[in-house]
């Protein structure tokens, strides 16, 4: 539904208009029950004086002693006793003349209290009235007191009128003092918009103004400069790799050329099967290039696949087997039951990639345990692949997963390495929330893999549609 017209639609327009109706409401309630606390204290005066009247001027009727009635008690307005036949028999002085104001007819003895216009004292205010009906030596009479409510009425008026010029001043204070504050509160959230408006996607260099409050706004200017931190270092990371994935096809590219061009020049049929042979090689190594690219490219887009419960003990085994025929050989020691939850094509490539690493440096040994182990984040499948070969320099051990690195470029560049393999294995335990670390070794290299353990039983066979399967690789 849309928002109605009449709604503000600026926080800080909303927040007043809160922040008002609520104290209005507030003030309502209070300034109602102030006024009815203060009218009940008055009234409850005004009854008491108009009962102690009529109960005193009763008390002398009772025995006979109207005579000796005295003047009007403090507070008490006016008295009269009225027979049973209606006839008045006393009354105070500004009560002669007037007429009974009941008879007492068959009215019980007891007091009763009621408010009431008294005409004689027409004075613009009310009376709270006491009747005392008492039995008399000649009858039954109703005896009559009553106090002016002028106070009660008076305080009613002023209370109003002030409530009624003081409780708009007070609202419109409120409503000053949160439209300041709440603009104040939000300054820092404008300037913060208007600077990441600003950003464009050529310059991501710049941070947003983070206010010295340190409350939420400070935190999301924070959190902010946090994201346009990752954001920056990823734009970084994207360009080079642009920039050195063009670098890697210009070279194969430039050479397939050259061999081609050299085959079209040449007339001599018996050189064109080595330069036949030479160009597809270069096209092999552009396939594969291309492969990997199209791999962590859908890698770094997050793309989901299915991930099922592995035995990844079978999974070792089996890559392992189906490459019997290698240069160097692989020894596996691996526990039974290792299982895991992945997607088995891109755990299969982890194995692939790391024994494809550990074969080209190796000199006659490669190694491959595979193990469970406990850790911070419970148990974890843990996979090492050892070679014999030349080792990695330990400041080096962290480079080597970076994409493109070659630490010997020469040599990985003529055996057809494009120094992705690792950066791949690391993008790929990191999706399924493991880890890749280069750890020292007696001897050689030694690639650990640590992925989070499964306890389900495991599902054996291939997991992924075909729409999600991984990328072919020649």
């Amino acid at each position: 539904m849309p928002r109605q017209r009449w709604w503000p639609a600026t926080v800080r327009a909303r927040a007043t208009i809160g922040a008002t109706a609520v104290v209005a409401a507030a003030l309502a309630l209070a300034s109602s029950a102030l006024v009815g606390l203060l009218e009940r204290d008055l009234l409850r005066n005004a009854e008491n004086d108009a009962r102690r009247q009529a109960e005193s001027v009763a008390g002398l009727a009772a025995v006979g002693n109207l005579g000796r009635v005295r003047a009007l008690a403090p507070g008490a307005d006016f008295f009269q006793v009225v027979s049973a036949d209606g006839r008045v028999l006393m009354s105070s002085p500004n009560m002669l003349g007037a007429p009974p104001l009941a008879t007492a007819g068959t009215a019980r003895p007891g007091t009763r209290l009621r408010t009431r216009n008294v005409f004689p004292l027409a004075d613009g205010h009310r009376q709270r009235v006491a009747q005392v009906v008492v039995d008399t030596p000649d009858g039954i009479v109703m005896v009559y007191a009553g106090a002016s409510l002028r106070d009660v009425d008076a305080a009613d008026d002023t209370t109003t009128a002030a409530l009624a010029l003081g409780l708009p001043l007070l609202l419109a204070t409120v409503a000053l003092v949160t439209w300041r504050v709440t603009g104040r509160a939000l300054r820092p959230v404008e300037e913060i918009r208007a600077e990441v408006a600003a950003i464009s996607d050529r310059d991501l260099s710049r941070r947003v103004p983070v206010p010295d409050t340190r409350d939420e706004v400070a935190r999301l200017a924070e959190t902010m400069n946090a994201t346009l931190d990752r954001l920056e270092a990823s734009g970084v990371r994207q360009r080079r790799f642009i920039a050195d994935a063009s670098h890697e096809l210009r070279s194969p590219v430039t050479v397939l050329r050259t061999q081609l061009e050299v085959a079209l020049a040449v007339r001599d049929p018996e050189l064109w099967p080595e330069l036949i042979g030479g160009a597809l090689q270069d096209v092999e190594r552009l396939q594969h290039l291309a492969a990997d690219l199209l791999l962590l490219a859908r890698i770094d887009a997050a793309q989901p696949v299915p991930a099922v419960p592995l035995d990844l003990t079978a999974l070792v085994r089996d890559t392992v087997a189906a490459r019997a025929g290698d240069r160097v050989g692989v020894r596996t020691d691996l526990a039974p039951g290792v299982r895991v939850a992945g997607h088995e094509p891109w755990l299969t490539r982890i194995v692939t990639n790391l024994l494809d690493n550990a074969q080209r440096f190796a000199e006659g040994r490669v190694d491959v345990v595979l193990r469970t182990a406990g850790g911070p984040g419970g148990p974890a499948a843990v996979l090492e692949v050892v070679d014999d070969g030349p080792g990695i320099p330990a400041v080096e051990r962290e480079r080597i997963f970076e994409r493109f690195t070659r630490l010997d470029d020469a040599r990985s560049r003529d055996e057809g390495g494009a120094g992705l393999g690792l950066a791949i294995v690391r993008d790929l335990a990191a999706h399924h929330g493991g880890s890749v670390t280069a750890e020292p070794a007696p001897r050689g290299a030694r690639l650990v893999v640590r992925l989070p353990a499964h306890d389900h039983p495991p599902v054996r066979g291939r997991t992924a549609p075909a729409d999600v399967r991984d990328d072919p690789t020649p």
